[in-house]
């Protein structure tokens, strides 16, 4: 799996809002419409999620950081047969640098209804081995209350360390009109409008938007009216042709959809 060195852009649970959740230290650039290097602590809450083998650390999927001992992402990420690790507090993986720091991963709790064959449900979340202090590399993204929607066309950025130029502002366009464009997904259509819309989110599609490889189980940014970003999405999946591939939008988990799963889990394990 490719990806690039730089994030760029483009018992006891404690509640994120504590930390005053979605406000980096350093304000992201939102006025780049192609995937670039972002300033430094811009993203603060995306992690890597890493594993091991023959001694080293690889990096494997992106991950949000949403309490000081949780990080949410993607079940298609988690193996059974591997064991993790999440780096945080990160900007270039190829580097040490001061402020990250590497935490084990105590428990893994994937979605008890996660298909992989059509791709459903595909969110996990990551329990830290310890709660981690907060710094201005190293904060919480804020959680979308359960069941918001956005407005089509709403402007969303995605993160992470996938391969380049696909990243930059993303425009939502969630429809069942979007299930023609994914044929070779059917459930998308099978699942029915209301209830497709609710667990899924489409963005990209044109030709020029869309996640990469890398990418996968990191944050879809929507920023909120208070100025704070949520996290909206989870990069599920894209085309197999290419990152850009028209009329074949990036899928992500709508992270509304499963705000109470998420909360529940946190709060009994």
């Amino acid at each position: 799996m490719k990806h690039s060195p730089h994030c760029y852009q483009y018992h006891v649970v404690f509640s994120v809002e504590a930390y005053s959740c979605g406000v980096p230290a350093s304000a992201p650039d939102i006025s780049r419409v192609v995937g670039v290097l972002m300033p430094l602590n811009s993203w603060p809450w995306q992690i890597s999620l890493q594993y091991t083998k023959d001694g080293n650390w690889y990096h494997t999927c992106g991950g949000t950081l949403i309490a000081t001992n949780w990080v949410l992402t993607a079940a298609h990420c988690i193996s059974k047969s591997r064991t993790y690790r999440v780096e945080l507090g990160k900007y270039n993986l190829k580097e040490a640098e001061a402020g990250s720091i590497a935490v084990p991963a105590a428990q893994i709790i994937v979605h008890e209804k996660w298909n992989s064959l059509f791709i459903l449900n595909d969110i996990a979340l990551v329990k830290l081995q310890e709660h981690v202090a907060l710094s201005e590399s190293i904060q919480p993204a804020c959680l979308p209350t359960e069941g918001q929607l956005l407005a089509h066309n709403n402007p969303c950025y995605i993160t992470g360390w996938g391969r380049l130029y696909t990243n930059g502002p993303w425009l939502i366009t969630c429809s069942r009109l979007f299930c023609p464009w994914w044929t070779t997904r059917p459930a998308l259509c099978l699942t029915g409008g209301a209830g497709w819309l609710k667990k899924m989110l489409c963005a990209g599609g044109d030709g020029e938007l869309s996640g990469c490889q890398g990418d996968s189980g990191g944050p879809l940014n929507c920023q909120r009216a208070d100025d704070a970003w949520v996290v909206h999405g989870i990069v599920s999946f894209g085309s197999g042709w290419s990152c850009n591939y028209p009329k074949k939008p990036t899928v992500f988990t709508r992270v509304s959809a499963y705000t109470d799963w998420i909360n529940t889990n946190m709060v009994n394990n």
